[in-house]
């Protein structure tokens, strides 16, 4: 039995509201075998048990560990080659990234959200295409990599069987194509499309390797790829899996202006509004983006009390939009924070994030709603834990909760002066940095501590990822690149007439006329 005393001069427990937290000064969480047992003052706590280790001090803020609820890939697709572009654009570059070995990958960025206060994770796994048979091994890589650093992980694979290039019918758009490229891109295609029954299996084998979603640090999720990737026969039969196994869905929607003119033209009305009309929303989904939904959609993911992620940095790098976060809020939304792709930095910085989430919705007006730093904390900890499959067991400093918390250094915050008016989770959202993060636990086990981490060597991990790309590309990753460069100027000419059928303004308009 492990019985240890974290203290800090400031515990931030959870969000209470809008724009109060719970907070208890001079304070101590108590932790037996990675579960709280208790929070309240130092002096009391450290007279009541027979604590085995004491960590912190009377200098420090002891918070939740983070969550990132929106995440894919280690090296971001920056630094393979894919340079900032709208999305559906992007998307065709990407056919051209080159194999990066998965566990190393994993373990790149997992070192940096631990070094950000990240403690759990929703990996959104695109699988390599049709080759079933690897599958297994590949996932099983990424999770090991997460089990090896220590990391929460709640895991997921996008599903899609439709629209693999374009937001469009895979054969329309090939027979458009030169005949020289005809025959690529259907190779392409052939390699990319899987049997839908065959993801589901999949699903049932992970769910049921991790003990039916009852492992330590894992939890297994399904994630609908996009509606425009998905089937309605797609999107059922993932409803009706999530609905059995009892696990959540996490879908991307409406993340450009693109993809809400597909939902017009497929179905003649709203993405949600459809998702809607077949039952597909419930509290057990999670939109990914939702930049461009209307006052309708909206309500009705407020009445369904459907969840949303919030990826501003990916919103801003791919021309995508600002996602309506002062409306969600408004409609008592529960919204969490992704980093998606990469951070505006091409890292994992969870509270640079924060900052960008706080900073970005500010709108002008005396009167108007606009974040509050306890709300961007809440969505970074109760709300992101709550799209996981830990809901309810992560995301504050409350008794029966996991020890998941992150320690900071209040010095680092505060140091040379900070006025005493400024509420502490503004200090925190305002002023902390990575460099402010002393220890993480997880789950009553140290991870990082004093720049280091505990089970995992940075350095060599760095090293080894670097030797692994210092090779040529082989001929299978050239003619991907190649490829990529062909097909790039077709698809950018699917799309060039399809704003046009609507006036897409933003639904943030910074320096309007009112």
């Amino acid at each position: 039995m492990v019985l240890s005393l974290i203290r800090g001069k400031y515990i931030l427990c959870r969000a209470l509201s809008h724009s109060e937290i719970e907070l208890i000064e001079d304070g101590a969480v108590v932790q037996q075998d990675g579960e709280i047992i208790e929070v309240g003052k130092y002096t009391s706590l450290a007279e009541k048990y027979s604590i085995n280790s004491i960590l912190g001090s009377a200098n420090d803020v002891v918070l939740p560990g983070f969550v990132n609820s929106h995440h894919h890939i280690g090296l971001t697709s920056f630094k393979l080659g894919s340079s900032d572009a709208p999305l559906e654009l992007w998307l065709a570059k990407r056919i051209g990234h080159r194999h990066v070995d998965p566990y190393l990958d994993t373990l790149y960025s997992a070192i940096q959200m631990l070094e950000s206060g990240i403690t759990t994770v929703q990996h959104i796994h695109r699988l390599p295409g049709r080759d079933t048979s690897k599958w297994s091994a590949i996932s099983q890589q990424v999770l090991q990599a997460y089990q090896d650093i220590g990391m929460r992980v709640s895991y997921c694979f996008m599903i899609r069987d439709q629209n693999h290039l374009v937001y469009g019918d895979d054969d329309v758009f090939v027979e458009q194509l030169p005949i020289q490229l005809k025959a690529k891109a259907r190779y392409l295609l052939d390699s990319q499309k899987v049997p839908l029954q065959e993801y589901m299996n999949f699903f049932v084998h992970l769910w049921s390797t991790w003990n039916g979603n009852q492992g330590d640090r894992v939890r297994i999720q399904l994630a609908p790829a996009n509606l425009h990737w998905c089937s309605d026969v797609a999107l059922q039969m993932q409803k009706e899996y999530a609905d059995k196994y009892q696990v959540k869905l996490h879908m991307h929607l409406l993340e450009t202006p693109y993809q809400r003119e597909y939902a017009k033209r497929r179905f003649g009305t709203t993405a949600v509004k459809h998702l809607d009309e077949i039952d597909f929303l419930s509290p057990d989904l999670t939109l990914g983006h939702g930049t461009w939904m209307t006052e309708e959609e909206i309500d009705l993911i407020s009445d369904a009390q459907v969840m949303l992620c919030h990826n501003a940095s990916s919103n801003l790098r791919f021309q995508s939009g600002i996602a309506p976060l002062n409306r969600f809020f408004e409609k008592g939304i529960k919204v969490a924070i992704g980093l998606d792709e990469a951070g505006i930095n091409d890292d994992q910085d969870i509270l640079q994030e924060m900052r960008l989430v706080l900073n970005l919705h500010r709108v002008p007006g005396h009167e108007q709603y606009v974040p509050q730093a306890a709300q961007v904390f809440q969505m970074a900890t109760e709300h992101g834990a709550e799209t996981t499959g830990f809901a309810n067991t992560i995301g504050s400093l409350t008794p029966g909760s996991a020890a998941d918390l992150v320690i900071l250094d209040w010095n680092d915050i505060a140091f040379p002066y900070l006025d005493s008016s400024i509420p502490i989770i503004d200090a925190i959202v305002h002023l902390a940095r990575s460099s402010s993060i002393k220890t993480v636990m997880i789950d009553g086990e140290v991870v990082f501590d004093s720049g280091s981490l505990t089970r995992v060597d940075k350095q060599v991990i760095y090293e080894e990822l670097a030797k692994s790309l210092q090779s040529p590309l082989t001929p299978h990753e050239e003619y991907h690149v190649q490829l990529s460069k062909q097909l790039f100027p077709y698809i950018k000419q699917f799309y060039k007439s399809w704003l046009k059928t609507e006036n897409f303004h933003p639904y943030y308009s910074h320096n309007s006329c009112i």
